[in-house]
């Protein structure tokens, strides 16, 4: 391949923020809408599926594409997962029923959940290691304006207009990223070494994932965690882990090499990545119930006070510039990180602060989170062999989705437990009960929430510590191998 001029790789990273931005919108736009969606089809009992079969799909897929994506290129998979993607918004967009509605969420899933893994892939190939934080950080603000941006658009459009917009935008949209994808991602490196395509290990590791996250979201608020079902599907979940397990050491090439599962960069940085962004994904859940319940603001109010929490850009910019000038690189995101768990400490203590503190405190956290994904998500691509690079970030991602699920999950059985909530009446109800819980201070259950956030922070910033700070390479070429542990 012709060496990309700065000109072409700015290029092509636009079409890349335009891919990206399809698949990031897409899990927030949808929340505010909901409600609209259930009175249309006069069906709330199975508008949570709405956000679950995207959640299942996508999760699931996301390795498949960056191993697959090894083997066929990278425009080859980002143009078949803006397919796919597009046509599951044009079966949302066209959907006569609710039923017709969760399949084309499914779909959409299939097709989004490939679209960040490969983007990631992408930059790997065009950019050296220690540049490439400053591109992860631009591709980190488009996740949070759509984080900030994407409710408040879907609820102008289900309430101004149709609830099917937020699906029809999508086409546009993907059209002009498919062009942009074909033009530009031509150039792009083919690594044309013969693979082999692990079917029956790729099909273990979806179906070990389908059940465990149905626990993680069905646990504590449709069925009892310790109820048959949730216990089922965990016994499920284990068998196909371990049967995965037992085809990774079995098959000639496995899905998920046993050179990049092993790579302690990999553990470490995923692990730390992976806490960091569940707190930062159940924070953003939680929190705007407890500026309602604690501090008496609007649905609205809430959400304006929670853009510092979802404001993780500069964390971001600040991240890429430490990878760019620094030699000690993981100094910014730890420190970072020392700074949140002050601030959660404070949140623990006093969680009937003052809204100004809050919100202040909250900012110290998202910056802090902000700083940690474009960190590991370098370290990891500069410490695996470049062909490598596309199972890694799939992995990644998998591994990550699997980890915010249970930050949730966690966070949630807290506070269901501490308001009083019962299995089976779904998380609506948790508004509602804290809304009229008489007797209970819910400042005090929420401190248990901001504890568990401690937690999980705490623990991502152990792994981070752990994680080997090796010398980021100045070029795309191929990483040495790493020594023997």
């Amino acid at each position: 391949m012709a060496k990309v001029s700065h000109a072409e790789v700015r290029t092509i990273f636009f079409g890349l923020m335009l891919a990206a931005l399809l698949a990031a919108l897409n899990q927030t736009i949808i929340a505010t809408a909901l409600p609209t969606i259930g009175r249309y089809f006069a069906d709330f009992e199975n508008l949570s599926w709405l956000v679950t079969a995207y959640l299942l799909t996508s999760t699931a897929v996301a390795p498949l594409y960056g191993k697959l994506s090894d083997i066929h290129g990278r425009r080859t998979m980002m143009l078949a997962a803006i397919g796919l993607f597009i046509a599951g918004s044009v079966m949302c967009g066209a959907a006569t029923d609710m039923t017709m509605l969760i399949l084309g969420r499914g779909l959409q899933g299939i097709g989004g959940g490939g679209i960040l893994p490969l983007c990631q892939a992408v930059i790997a190939d065009v950019v050296a290691p220690r540049e490439r934080g400053r591109y992860q950080a631009y591709m980190g603000v488009v996740w949070v304006t759509s984080g900030v941006g994407g409710p408040v658009l879907g609820g102008v459009l289900a309430e101004h207009a149709h609830w099917s917009l937020i699906f029809w935008l999508n086409v546009p949209m993907g059209i002009a990223a498919a062009f942009l994808t074909y033009k530009y991602l031509a150039r792009i490196t083919r690594h044309d070494r013969k693979h082999k395509l692990d079917l029956l290990g790729a099909m273990l590791m979806m179906a070990s994932a389908i059940p465990l996250l149905l626990a993680l979201t069905w646990g504590g608020t449709r069925f009892e965690w310790l109820s048959p079902q949730i216990l089922g599907l965990i016994a499920v979940s284990f068998v196909l882990s371990l049967a995965f397990g037992w085809r990774l050491v079995r098959a000639p090439e496995p899905f998920l090499p046993l050179a990049v599962l092993n790579n302690p960069v990999m553990r470490m940085g995923t692990a730390s990545a992976s806490l960091s962004m569940g707190v930062s994904i159940a924070l953003t859940i939680f929190v705007p119930l407890y500026f309602e319940v604690v501090h008496g603001l609007s649905a609205s109010e809430s959400g304006i006070a929670l853009i510092p929490l979802a404001l993780t850009t500069p964390g971001s910019l600040l991240s890429g510039q430490a990878m760019l000038y620094w030699k000690r690189y993981k100094r910014a995101p730890v420190i970072g990180l020392c700074l949140a768990l002050v601030a959660l400490v404070f949140l623990v203590w006093r969680p009937d602060l003052p809204l100004l503190y809050v919100t202040l405190l909250l900012c110290v956290v998202g910056t802090a989170i902000g700083l940690v994904y474009p960190i590991t998500t370098v370290s990891i691509q500069n410490a695996v062999p470049h062909r490598q690079v596309g199972v890694a970030m799939g992995a990644l991602n998998f591994f990550r989705s699997l980890a915010s699920a249970f930050v949730v999950a966690v966070m949630g059985a807290i506070l269901l437990a501490g308001l009083g909530a019962t299995p089976g009446r779904g998380s609506a109800s948790v508004v509602a009960i804290s809304m009229n819980s008489a007797g209970v201070d819910v400042a005090s259950v929420f401190r248990y929430v901001f504890l568990s956030a401690l937690i999980f922070l705490a623990l991502s910033l152990v792994f981070l510590i752990m994680m080997e700070e090796r010398p980021l390479r100045g070029t795309t070429a191929e990483a040495p191998t790493p020594p023997p542990e």
